[in-house]
C-alpha cells in the first residue's frame, strides 16, 4: 500500500510539473507578439473577441466590456477593417455574441464589419473556425493577460498570423490564473490530437459582408 501511495505521489508531482512547464513554455514562445497598447499593435486583418459572461440583465460582464472596448479601439485606429466576435449560442437562452453586436453598434461599429461566431465554445474553437470559417489570415486577439498567451498560441499553432492586446483594465481574480493553467494543457492536447470542433459549417469569409453570420 505505502509503495503504491509513493508511486501515486510521483505521478502527482511530474503531472504538476508537466502542467506548470506547459504554461511556460506558452507564455515564452508568445511573449513576443503581445502588446500593452493599441499604438503599438500591427497592422491585421481582424479583431477577435473570445467569449465570456453575460450577465442576467443581458449586459456584458466587466471581463467581456473590456475585451470589446480594445476591438472598438483596435477598428477606430484603424488597425483592423473587421470585428469577429466569438461566443457560446448553443441555446436560444445563451447567447454570447448578439449582446455584444448591439454594443459595437451603439459604439458606431459599421454592421457589415461585425461577424459573429455563434460556435465559439471554447478558445481553441474561436480559433479553429476563424481560419476555417471566416477564412482570416492576421488577428490581433483582444483579452485579459491570463488568457492571451494561451489565444495567441493556439491561433499561431494553427497557422494564423496572430497578435495579441492585453485588456486588463478591472480586477483579475487569482482562481483565472489557476484555472489557466489546466486549460493550456488542454490546448496542448487539442493541437496535439488535431480535434475538430462540434460545429464547423458554410464558410462566411471575413472578406465580405458580415451581416451574413448573423
Amino acid at each position: 500500500m505505502k509503495r503504491f501511495l509513493f508511486y501515486i505521489s510521483i505521478g502527482c508531482v511530474a503531472l504538476t510539473i508537466l502542467v506548470v512547464a506547459t504554461t511556460m513554455i506558452i507564455n515564452d514562445r508568445t511573449k513576443s507578439y503581445l502588446y500593452e497598447g493599441i499604438s503599438d499593435a500591427p497592422v491585421a486583418q481582424a479583431a477577435v473577441i473570445p467569449g465570456a459572461a453575460i450577465l442576467s440583465n443581458g449586459a456584458l460582464s466587466s471581463i467581456f466590456k473590456d475585451r470589446v472596448d480594445s476591438a472598438i479601439q483596435l477598428y477606430k485606429a484603424n488597425k483592423v477593417s473587421k470585428i469577429l466576435v466569438s461566443g457560446d449560442n448553443s441555446t436560444v437562452s445563451h447567447n454570447e455574441v448578439n449582446p455584444v453586436r448591439n454594443y459595437l453598434l451603439e459604439n458606431a461599429i459599421t454592421d457589415t464589419d461585425i461577424f459573429l461566431d455563434h460556435a465559439g465554445f471554447d478558445t481553441y474553437s474561436t480559433m479553429y473556425r476563424a481560419r476555417d470559417i471566416f477564412g482570416v489570415t492576421s488577428i490581433i486577439i483582444t483579452t485579459q493577460s491570463f488568457h492571451l498567451p494561451r489565444a495567441v498560441f493556439i491561433a499561431r499553432k494553427l497557422r494564423i498570423e496572430a497578435y495579441g492586446v492585453r485588456t486588463d483594465r478591472g480586477r483579475i481574480l487569482f482562481r483565472n490564473y489557476v484555472r489557466e493553467v489546466f486549460a493550456d494543457a488542454k490546448a496542448v492536447l487539442d493541437l496535439m490530437t488535431a480535434r475538430i470542433p462540434k460545429y464547423l459549417g458554410k464558410g462566411i469569409p471575413i472578406t465580405g459582408d458580415g451581416r451574413k453570420s448573423q
